[in-house]
């Protein structure tokens, strides 16, 4: 599959809500997650297929998830972006808002080895 044909079902299944099914289809064991910028008690960086699963559960215990969405993706070679948004409420009190994020993802063979996440904080 080229970096296209992944983003694409990517997407379709990050529009479904089904984020741990896209990581378990499309992500290496070994791939590494760089975030812009991390919640208190977690590092930037991840590394492998089970820290990225953990790493969106705890977004989950963090956030009410009410819709995700995921435009693109817009290829380059072995890469491509998806623009992400999640329409979220803090469990721990404050506004509804839409967190909105481009995620730039690396593959290698048919797998996702590197995904980036650029967003404002």
């Amino acid at each position: 599959m080229t970096a296209f044909d992944i983003g694409t079902k990517l997407a379709e299944l990050i529009k479904a809500g089904k984020n741990e099914e896209a990581m378990k289809t499309f992500y290496a064991e070994d791939i590494v997650s760089v975030e812009a910028g991390a919640p208190p008690g977690q590092k930037p960086e991840s590394h492998g297929l089970a820290a990225c699963i953990e790493k969106g559960k705890q977004f989950r215990e963090r956030m009410d998830v009410h819709g995700h969405d995921a435009t693109g993706p817009f290829p380059n070679g072995d890469k491509f972006a998806l623009v992400l948004s999640n329409d979220v409420t803090p469990k721990a009190g404050g506004p509804r808002f839409t967190m909105t994020e481009v995620a730039v993802y690396t593959v290698k063979g048919d797998k996702i080895v590197r995904e980036e996440f650029f967003y404002t904080m």
